[in-house]
């Protein structure tokens, strides 16, 4: 009686561990799917927000190489007479040198024609279809000869430019593009910034892989900086805020970054000022 009492008892007992067991197991099953769940969610969010950016990119490259088609043929139909106009001037500018203000009227028309020459130039560059020829260079030797060429153009301009990052670095690029490249960030940079004020280029290698895979390179300024609205505008060839700017030199910039299999975006800096972000 006693054991058929005690043999009893230990049956419920032994039923309540077997369900509690099963709960945890369903428990732990839930939570791994509902964990995985979440996971897919991210990815789905993660790939819906690349596609839009894809298509975003995708529009704007269809819409520029529209536009560039039709530049290029601009371009080549205003250099012929250009070169008419130059060589005309040339002649003109021999029979009046003896008459100081109708020299000074040819000396006008012949600067205007040089700077007209100039942005033809930069469209048919633009237009072009734009190949890097990659080789082994150090980063550090390209940002100096860049960093040259641009004090040339920002020579009387108050500003001090800082540059830090590993010396040497070597890298896979081609020199003459990326330096054309930052030679146009720090003259842009040297412009917006105020008169005494400062210009940054850092670069060092990416600390993550997702951050790109040879360098990642930054150029700013202590200026007014880029007005929102215009963010997604100031790769756009012919978009300038600036009197006298072609709105070519950041296009171009963009396309070689683009050669490189790389990206840029700007930014305005938390302290004041642009900030332009290459990653290669």
């Amino acid at each position: 009686m006693s054991t058929a009492t005690a043999t009893y008892s230990a049956n419920p007992t032994q039923r309540l561990e077997e369900l509690s067991r099963i709960i945890m197991a369903y428990s732990e099953i839930t939570e791994r799917l509902q964990a995985s769940h979440d996971r897919l969610e991210a990815t789905v969010r993660s790939l819906r927000q690349e596609l839009v950016e894809k298509d975003r990119l995708l529009e704007r490259k269809n819409r520029l190489a529209a536009l560039g088609e039709m530049a290029a043929g601009m371009a080549h139909e205003i250099r012929n007479p250009l070169g008419a106009i130059q060589l005309c001037a040339s002649l003109l500018a021999r029979d009046v040198a003896d008459r100081p203000q109708a020299a000074q009227h040819v000396s006008r028309i012949t600067a205007a024609v040089r700077r007209l020459e100039s942005l033809v130039s930069q469209v048919l560059q633009f237009t072009r279809e734009m190949k890097a020829n990659l080789c082994d260079a150090d980063l550090a030797l390209v940002i100096d000869e860049a960093m040259a060429l641009a004090e040339a153009a920002i020579r009387g301009r108050p500003v001090d430019v800082h540059i830090s990052g590993p010396r040497p670095m070597p890298v896979h690029i081609d020199p003459l593009l990326m330096g054309q490249a930052l030679m146009n960030l720090l003259v842009n940079a040297a412009q917006a910034a105020p008169p005494g004020g400062h210009v940054w280029l850092r670069y060092a290698t990416p600390r993550h892989s997702a951050e790109g895979r040879q360098f990642h390179l930054t150029v700013e300024d202590d200026g007014p900086g880029i007005a929102p609205a215009f963010l997604d505008r100031i790769f756009d060839p012919f978009f300038t805020t600036r009197d006298g700017g072609t709105g070519l030199g950041l296009a171009i910039v963009h396309r070689i970054v683009e050669a490189h299999e790389g990206c840029i975006r700007a930014s305005n800096r938390t302290d004041g000022g642009a900030c332009f972000d290459i990653r290669i």
